[in-house]
């Protein structure tokens, strides 16, 4: 169950790259910067969910570069765009938690990425040393207990379940009172997604 979701997963990534990364190097093929090379360039990096304001900021910084260096080149562009892009990225700060167990209740609407996201955390958190037990309390998703599960052997985190079409809460209660018994640092506990209509 975990490899077919895994495998599903780096699909998708794969698409994603060739899609957005491929026509960004169709743009990088073209020898000369025109009109055109900008605005295509900066409706790929909108479109590669960079977000607007980061995506005019990175315009901003590549047109400054080109009057400041006389860029004219297509690589030119390449090698600027890949060292602006390289300036966003910091290193995420060190999590704290003043209370043991820090209970986090993941919330957001259906298919936001609630259950992959606490993987990631739980990846990070266990990564920083800290002890995190899941809680499967998205009881009505058909398989959501059973993603959060494989997600838990596959990175040897503890998930509390309780049965398809439960008591979320029941769930949740359980998830913070095994994290209190066993002396979890962290409880990440998932929930139904919903509409909030």
């Amino acid at each position: 169950m975990a490899e077919n979701i895994l495998n599903k997963w780096r699909e998708g990534l794969s698409r994603t790259r060739k899609t957005t990364f491929g026509r960004i190097a169709s743009l990088f093929g073209v020898s000369q910067i025109t009109d055109e090379t900008w605005e295509d360039l900066e409706a790929m990096l909108i479109q590669a969910d960079l977000g607007i304001e980061t995506s005019e900021a990175v315009m901003e910084a590549l047109w400054a570069r080109e009057q400041a260096e006389g860029m004219t080149r297509t690589d030119e562009l390449q090698a600027a765009l890949q060292e602006e892009l390289r300036k966003l990225l910091v290193a995420p700060p060190e999590i704290t938690f003043p209370a043991s167990p820090t209970i986090i209740l993941v919330v957001g609407v259906n298919g936001s990425g609630k259950t992959t996201s606490i993987a990631k955390l739980g990846k990070r958190f266990t990564d920083q040393g800290k002890k995190v037990i899941f809680g499967a309390a998205d009881t009505f998703r058909a398989a959501a207990v059973e993603q959060l599960q494989a997600w838990g052997e596959r990175l040897d985190i503890p998930v509390i379940a309780g049965q398809p079409g439960g008591d979320p809460g029941a769930v949740a209660y359980d998830t913070v009172q095994a994290a209190q018994a066993r002396g979890m640092d962290v409880a990440l506990i998932d929930t139904a997604g919903r509409l909030h209509t």
